[in-house]
């Protein structure tokens, strides 16, 4: 990918010392619009050598077409809005990310017979649901998308739009589908993606899975594979100049460290993976993020870096509108109440019940489970434990699979200490 660039930045500069032709423009565009690609995943999403290369290849089009050049091939007007759309939602900003969603995915509509862009534009609106909190809407588009996505046509394509259309969709899926209260379908489409990542063999398509199969083993549980994967993303990141790529997974196992006791370690780690991945423009996923952060700050009795952490995730929130942590980041801030040296429980009661109103209202049973079981526990301390059984036993037993997964282990647990 590093090469990439090179070769094609050079190739664009030779363009630019001969004299215009109809022909040597539309090279040029193709050229420009190719460009995009390789710089997502050096310099990632949401740099500013990304929008400036998508910005370049959208004037390019617009000067050929007002000198009656209409592009030969019709992707590359979208590939230039999947380049902002891609942006906006590494560097999340909600409204636009809709936006730019929605106007790809209409466009996509009036090409009609490639079902590429289709498959291509149900999966951005998808994504872009779910990250303002819209998770079965969004899970619907990316059901959509799954179902379009043809590997025989569509795989030799993937470059076009950053990665294979395929994986991607099956990879946020996965993720959509945990928050849903689906963890075993979770875990096989994070399966799916890697296995037909590898088959693949593209390096920028194998990322991806890698990432985000990593997020849903580590909700499920499954911390040792999770292990594994952030290993082998840090490592092909790293070997392929991926910055952006490398920062998420140093964030993860940072994240994956705060949960397993390892505090102290997590703290440097996670801080020093947020520096680099904010040095790429990108906030996606910060407010979960920075959830994990607080808590290991917190298990250090470090109380003020703790809650400095929550207020800047409630503040990514409320400005971006990435909204699928949101519960989870209220959740946590409570437990952190908790754990302060003044434990406070109104304070922790509040946030509790904000996590449990938003889960509810994004119909995230997976958040909605964790924050029954953190106010199940504090009514459980107070001696409510008929209030704490009642809240949490229809939650658990709204699941139907992914029994063995850490968090419906612990509910199990919880409900039977509630009902001896």
């Amino acid at each position: 990918m590093v090469e990439a660039v090179v070769q094609l930045t050079r190739a664009l500069d030779l363009i630019a010392t001969l004299p215009a032709t109809p022909a040597l423009r539309r090279e040029q565009i193709k050229l420009q619009v190719a460009l995009v690609t390789p710089l997502i995943h050096v310099k990632g999403y949401a740099a500013p050598e990304v929008r400036a290369a998508a910005e370049r290849a959208r004037l390019l089009i617009e000067q050929a077409q007002a000198l009656g050049e209409p592009a030969e091939d019709p992707l590359l007007l979208l590939s230039v809005i999947y380049g902002f759309w891609a942006a906006s939602v590494v560097a999340f900003n909600g409204d636009t990310t809709l936006e730019l969603a929605a106007q790809f995915l209409a466009l996509a509509k009036k090409q009609g017979a490639n079902k590429l862009p289709l498959t291509v534009g149900h999966r951005a609106v998808g994504i872009s649901l779910a990250g303002v909190g819209n998770l079965a809407k969004g899970r619907a588009h990316l059901d959509r998308a799954i179902a379009l996505y043809d590997p025989a046509t569509h795989r030799p394509q993937a470059a076009r739009f950053g990665q294979d259309a395929g994986v991607t969709a099956l990879s946020y899926r996965s993720w959509v589908l945990w928050l849903l209260g689906c963890p075993e379908a979770a875990l096989r489409d994070a399966a799916e993606a890697l296995r037909n990542a590898r088959e693949i063999g593209q390096a920028a398509t194998l990322l991806h899975p890698l990432d985000w199969a990593s997020m849903v083993h580590i909700h499920c549980g499954r911390y040792t594979t999770a292990t594994t994967l952030l290993e082998e993303l840090v490592a092909l990141a790293d070997a392929k100049g991926a910055s952006a790529w490398k920062a998420r997974g140093v964030i993860l196992q940072g994240c994956l460290m705060a949960l397993t006791g390892r505090a102290s370690h997590a703290v440097p780690i996670a801080t020093s993976g947020l520096t680099a991945s904010r040095t790429t423009g990108t906030t996606l996923t910060t407010p979960s993020y920075l959830s994990y952060l607080a808590g290991a700050y917190a298990d250090l009795g470090q109380f003020e870096d703790a809650w400095r952490c929550i207020a800047d995730a409630i503040t990514a929130i409320e400005t971006s509108k990435e909204r699928w942590s949101e519960a989870d980041v209220n959740r946590v801030a409570g437990e952190i109440a908790l754990k302060s040296p003044q434990a406070a429980a109104a304070k922790a009661e509040a946030y509790f019940q904000r996590a449990l109103a938003v889960a509810r209202e994004q119909q995230a049973k997976s958040w909605e489970l964790r924050a029954a079981m953190s106010m199940a526990r504090l009514w459980r301390d107070q001696g409510k434990r008929d209030e704490a059984r009642e809240l949490l036993a229809p939650v658990y037993g709204w699941f139907a699979e992914g029994f063995d997964t850490l968090d419906l282990k612990e509910a199990k647990a919880l409900l039977e200490e509630l009902t001896t």
